[in-house]
């Protein structure tokens, strides 16, 4: 199986009430933290309302964050292409890859907050075409093509041409995908990669399944093609050294997110308001009857076998995005993200498969490696008159210490208190 790589997706979600000032330092830490870490990827959104979403430029994020970083790839999670003129677009994700030193991605969609929409006055049922008609215009300017015309009931190109190319060769793009097939249709269109956001729901895990397929039929007709390793799937996790370390952690701040924001703000369609916090958390992570098991609250092990289990649902995948959140506080997300990069990452990926075998190797034939290496030092040091000489005496020295070691009642780390001698109680 091939490596899968990793990252986050921050939309982000941060709660209401703490400064914004500090919640945009919070996450370019996350973003460096990540890097330190040696995660591949790095997303984030465009969001104009809710409150709870307040990072309203993805490229100007990402402009700090690649200040910040050396190797993490940075991708715009996602450009809603309605909101904005096609030039500009173009014109912003060239300068991110020079300033990231050619690390951008270009990630697209049609706007996700109907209340963003409704902001700019545009029509929720235009956004999807408009994305597509603004996506063809970008990828031209993005090839460098010669200068051209270009005219819609929305913007307006007279000889456009960009003035700087990106550094890549070739900008990585996605296009967002939930539910529905246009996501899958558009990257199928226009031979790219796909970022699915709505696989940390249970509606969204079950449409996975027949998801690629759509790209793949696109792809086909429109003389494309297209990779699962540009495949992109969210998931949602918070991780700690036990199951119920990782629950407590993550039980209330769950909560607050899923009321306050899922049902009080969006109203998302089914969501309900549930005053049990373990009751939801059991519901969300698949832990009671009716779980959908949309999230993993739990260990490092629960993680690997979510993502290999996904890995059989979806078909492979190149690229596994946890959704950054604010279930737990600042310390145990930092030490989750951690958690995931020394352990779940190495066994997905099987980069410690040999050191498993080494040792291995070693513990089953400890007997015959140590006899081999014993006879060959005791050869050498019973021909030798002074070596054998010096042995002796050390070993009469060690017998002799650990002879009043015995009778030292004094506490050592880790040797505990020893029992007095018999006869002296």
């Amino acid at each position: 199986m091939a490596r899968i790589q990793f990252g986050t997706f921050l939309a982000p979600h941060h709660p209401l009430g703490e400064s914004p000032t500090l919640q945009f330092q919070r996450d370019l830490d996350l973003a460096a933290h990540l890097d330190r870490l040696g995660y591949d990827e790095f997303w984030c959104g465009e969001h104009h309302s809710s409150g709870w979403e307040m990072i309203a430029s993805p490229e100007l994020f990402l402009a700090a964050a690649a200040m910040r970083t050396h190797r993490i790839r940075l991708g715009t999670g996602v450009v809603s292409l309605p909101y904005h003129h096609p030039f500009n677009v173009a014109q912003r994700m060239v300068q991110l890859d020079h300033m990231s030193m050619g690390r951008a991605i270009f990630g697209t969609g049609p706007g996700a907050l109907p209340s963003d929409a409704r902001t700019l006055n545009i029509d929720p049922m235009t956004q999807r075409d408009r994305q597509d008609e603004a996506l063809g215009v970008i990828v031209r300017l993005l090839r460098g093509e010669e200068r051209f015309d270009y005219d819609s009931d929305w913007f307006t190109l007279r000889e456009a041409a960009l003035q700087i190319l990106p550094l890549q060769e070739t900008m990585p793009m996605a296009a967002a995908s939930s539910i529905s097939p246009s996501g899958m249709q558009l990257a199928g269109k226009y031979g790219m990669g796909v970022l699915s956001i709505a696989s940390t729901s249970s509606e969204g895990i079950q449409a996975l399944p027949t998801q690629w397929g759509f790209a793949e039929a696109s792809a086909a007709k429109h003389g494309q093609t297209v990779s699962r390793a540009d495949w992109r799937v969210l998931m949602s996790w918070h991780i700690a050294e036990t199951r119920e370390q990782a629950r407590e952690e993550a039980v209330l701040g769950l909560q607050k997110w899923h009321n306050e924001y899922n049902v009080q703000v969006l109203g998302r369609p089914g969501a309900q308001w549930v005053d049990d916090a373990w009751a939801l958390l059991d519901q969300i992570t698949g832990q009671g009857a009716e779980g959908a098991g949309a999230a993993v609250v739990g260990t490092p092990d629960d993680l690997i076998e979510a993502i290999l289990n996904m890995q059989q649902i979806t078909g492979g995948f190149g690229t596994v995005l946890g959704f950054a959140h604010d279930w737990a506080n600042r310390e145990a997300t930092f030490r989750s993200w951690e958690l995931v990069a020394r352990y779940v990452i190495p066994a997905v990926n099987g980069t410690i498969r040999p050191q498993m075998a080494s040792a291995q190797y070693v513990g089953d034939n400890k007997a015959t490696l140590m006899a081999g290496a014993s006879a060959a030092v005791m050869s050498k040091i019973m021909g030798d008159e002074k070596a054998a000489a010096a042995m002796a005496t050390t070993m009469q020295q060690m017998a002799a210490r650990m002879q009043g070691e015995e009778n030292d009642p004094v506490f050592r780390p880790g040797g505990g208190l020893p029992t007095a001698p018999a006869g002296d109680a």
